[in-house]
């Protein structure tokens, strides 16, 4: 249903490190660079960031969220731990999360610009 993706970002540079160490863990590397815009993916550009020059950092419970699917929950782990060693700060530690319908495993990141950017797998019992 959903083709690609794209946040605004402040600084481009950054935020392109940012996003190449936290994408890497789900598999996705930078495909396409230009000037004011960044592409990651596997096969294709799924998730963009844009520079936004003058960007404000987004408050906090702006209702901004992303989400991505892991295959694992070690990469959901790896996915919170690369986020939060390039510049990223922790909007919800990896663990177990159940709900009414489905039990999921999910970590929570902002970037540094306040994005909420969310890796999710769902283990098997």
């Amino acid at each position: 249903m959903i083709d690609h993706i794209s946040v605004g970002v402040s600084d481009l540079e950054r935020s392109a490190r940012f996003y190449e160490a936290t994408l890497a863990t789900l598999g996705l590397t930078r495909l396409v660079t230009r000037p004011a815009t960044v592409g990651f993916g596997k096969d294709y550009p799924e998730f963009w960031i844009n520079l936004r020059k003058g960007m404000a950092r987004l408050e906090e419970g702006s209702g901004t969220h992303i989400c991505l699917r892991a295959k694992t929950t070690t990469e959901v782990d790896a996915f919170h731990s690369a986020a939060l060693n390039a510049g990223g700060a922790s909007d919800g530690a990896p663990g177990l999360r159940p709900h009414d319908r489905v039990k999921y495993y999910a970590a929570f990141v902002t970037d540094p610009d306040g994005n909420r950017i969310e890796a999710v797998t769902f283990p098997r019992e």
